[in-house]
């Protein structure tokens, strides 16, 4: 892996580097270079650097080529390309048209009309721009449906237009959220209730108080066949905290595997002063592998134990720094908060201009009150490409007794 890492992505203290990990230096550093970071703006739309899917990029991207006054036309171009490629560069036009920018909008739309994968292109558009930017489409998707395979699988904007899509049959499940905690742990109980209903009353328990009620019936909910937990468990019995540890003794020792990694998964969560060693000595494994996905949850455990902790801290900094990750960087910031929270105005100042949502909205709540500051957390008040919660967390900073009101 560590080979394989040191080949695949630029030195982590490099523009390149940084950038193709969404580090908010990387987008600082950018804009003190417009023309010669241009090239590496661009390859992160090209190539897919993100570690996993559930990392993040095309705000950032959008944001960065926005904010370099770069030209949208290799983005546009790269829709010919790959469905990959031609998607992500969709992602990132959506945004920069949000943004105003004409030749982003007519890109896109233009795709629409003579594009290879210009299906997914139109329903992207449709759930991300307003309806009166892609409505007049309708007689472009009326002619060109007939030649595709099968019929499209999503209602938006389809049915709009008068086109058929997939038949699927379904059923729709009562709802459960109407039943007390009392009954939907009778569903849970009950060995007549089918997996879906059994997960529907999972989702509902998981938005309300954690039921101490549930952890007689953990062993019971696997999967059928009995190989894994029913989705959601894992949630749920996180949810209850150390009222699931005596319960989990005995399941760390069940001959089921699921259950047994599920029980020691609860004890590492709430081990005493003793776990502290072996906690530090997994993370320095971790980052000796460079194991880039699960030293999150390592430094979530690690939080726990605060500045008893502090031996952690370089292996935890490094983390942040060298993770291509992006979606981990939150739970590194988080770990040094608890353990070692002198020192983090950069780094929360920094995360104004991180990749991920979660990460940006650490440095909203906690970067120092500074004018710089302020007028950052101003900008994504105020940009059109970000997201909601990042727009309502930075307008009550703003507003807050210790902040600055800025127009």
């Amino acid at each position: 892996m560590s080979d394989e890492y040191e080949t695949s992505y630029a030195f982590p203290r490099s523009v390149e580097g940084l950038l193709q990990r969404g580090r908010g230096l990387g987008a600082v550093r950018a804009l003190q270079d417009p023309q010669g970071s241009a090239v590496f703006v661009y390859d992160g739309i090209h190539r897919d650097w993100r570690w996993d899917q559930s990392d993040e990029r095309s705000l950032y991207l959008a944001r960065l080529v926005h904010d370099l006054d770069l030209s949208p036309t290799p983005i546009v171009d790269q829709l010919e390309g790959s469905e990959e490629a031609c998607l992500r560069a969709c992602e990132v036009l959506e945004l920069l048209a949000l943004a105003g920018s004409g030749e982003a909008r007519e890109g896109l739309r233009a795709y629409v009309r003579k594009g290879e994968h210009w299906g997914r292109v139109l329903e992207s558009m449709s759930a991300g721009w307003p309806p009166k930017w892609w409505e007049d489409l309708g007689d472009v998707a009326r002619a060109r449906i007939g030649a595709e395979a099968e019929l499209p699988w999503f209602s938006e904007p389809w049915t709009r237009f008068g086109i058929e899509v997939q038949s699927r049959p379904f059923v729709p499940r009562p709802s459960l959220a109407g039943l007390s905690t009392a009954e939907l742990l009778a569903l849970l109980a009950d060995t007549r209730t089918g997996e879906a209903t059994k997960v529907d009353a999972l989702r509902v328990l998981n938005g309300r108080e954690a039921a101490e009620g549930l952890i007689p019936l953990v062993p019971s909910l696997g999967t059928p066949d009995g190989r894994r937990p029913l989705p959601l468990l894992g949630r749920a019995v996180e949810r209850l905290g150390g009222l699931a540890v005596p319960a989990a003794h005995g399941w760390a020792q069940d001959a089921c595997r699921w259950l047994a990694r599920l029980g020691a998964d609860v004890l590492a969560d709430h081990a005493g002063p003793e776990a502290l060693p072996g906690l530090m000595d997994e993370l320095a494994e971790q980052w000796a592998a460079r194991a880039w996905c699960g030293p999150d949850r390592t430094a979530r455990r690690l939080a726990r134990f605060g500045p008893d902790a502090a031996g952690a801290v370089p292996y935890l900094r490094r983390f942040w720094l060298h993770t291509p990750h992006s979606c981990e960087r939150t739970a590194y910031l988080e770990a040094l908060a608890a353990i070692d929270p002198d020192s983090l105005g950069h780094v929360y100042a920094e995360s104004l201009w991180d990749c991920e949502e979660k990460t940006r909205l650490l440095g909203i709540a906690s970067a120092p009150t500074s004018p710089e500051t302020m007028r950052r957390i101003a900008v994504l008040r105020d940009d059109p490409m970000e997201t909601a919660e990042v727009k309502a967390a930075a307008r009550a900073r703003l507003a807050a007794p210790t902040g600055q009101h800025l127009p």
